[in-house]
């Protein structure tokens, strides 16, 4: 299994029996991939193709996404309830998921979780692992910048979520998850708390844009709770899980 990291949030997984791409925005065009690594590589692939979007934000969904269909059309989508709901997609376009929905076929089990944002989270089981995609899941306590009841707030209905999640799970394969340093102080309070509450075989950091260094200052503290720390420095970098 194959975690390739496309940018921001954006990962794909390829399995020996099907492909996930994972909150697209923008494609991972590299010296091999001249138009990209989705476009170029992975929708020539003729296994299946799962395509997962959390929610409607800009920089977790791109309409582009509902075109591969004509390009590939052995392409499930399985999109945020909220998606729908903004009138971003029609209701033929794709599986609809909202908090505690699930989406299952003879591949893969999925089944929405929350968010303390927008949308959905995604717990993922395929070919004997547990994965999981955080889509805007996080501590955003923003305390540098919210009064002290906000950024209380914040952190309360994180870990509200984060207990839900608890209940059902208790070991996690791959955790792709927000390490943001917009928040300043404590920017990773949140994916701190994640693996101090979940045991996490392996850390992907996301939702950090270009800032690598801010992403990967994460990985002391994976290691000190026995989690692996997969240090992104590029699009299109892969790893092995």
């Amino acid at each position: 299994m194959t975690l390739t990291y496309i940018f921001h949030s954006a990962f794909a997984i390829e399995c020996k029996t099907c492909t996930l791409i994972i909150d697209f925005w923008r494609d991972a065009q590299t010296e091999t991939y001249k138009e990209g690594f989705v476009k170029d590589y992975l929708l020539k692939k003729e296994t299946p193709i799962y395509v997962l979007s959390s929610h409607f934000h800009g920089d977790h969904f791109n309409p582009e996404i509902l075109k591969w269909k004509n390009k590939n059309p052995n392409i499930t989508y399985i999109f945020g309830k909220d998606i729908l709901i903004e009138q971003l997609a029609d209701l033929n376009d794709a599986n609809y998921l909202d908090k505690g929905d699930s989406y299952k076929d003879n591949l893969i089990t999925i089944k929405a979780f929350g968010s303390t944002d927008s949308g959905i989270s995604f717990l993922i089981n395929i070919e004997n692992k547990t994965l999981f995609h955080a889509g805007d899941l996080n501590n955003w306590h923003w305390s540098d910048e919210a009064n002290p009841e906000e950024s209380k707030e914040a952190e309360n209905n994180y870990l509200k979520e984060l207990a839900i999640l608890q209940k059902d799970i208790s070991v996690i394969d791959l955790a792709m998850f927000p390490v943001d340093n917009r928040m300043g102080s404590d920017y990773d309070r949140g994916a701190k708390q994640f693996i101090e509450a979940i045991d996490v075989k392996k850390f992907a950091p996301m939702h950090f844009g270009r800032q690598y260094d801010a992403a990967n200052a994460f990985e002391k503290v994976a290691k000190q709770h026995g989690t692996e720390f997969l240090k992104i420095t590029h699009i299109g970098q892969q790893f092995e899980i």
